[in-house]
């Protein structure tokens, strides 16, 4: 099973990772107890672990694991 995580407090919410998602993983949105949008996985099945997401994020905050 894969399991894609973000780490929230490196995660600037720029949307890079929605961007370049071709199965919608990811969605950004209010996060409680952060200030700002940031991304939130929402849906790991869908993940082909393509790793676009993970390699074109600046911040270095999306890990996918297989």
């Amino acid at each position: 099973m894969v399991e894609v995580t973000v780490d929230l407090d490196k995660c600037n919410g720029c949307g890079t990772c929605v961007d370049v998602c071709p199965v919608s993983v990811f969605e950004i949105k209010e996060v409680e107890g952060y200030d700002g949008k940031k991304s939130v996985v929402i849906d790991q099945d869908a993940c082909i672990v393509c790793r676009s997401c993970e390699v074109q994020c600046e911040q270095q905050a999306i890990t996918i694991t297989e």
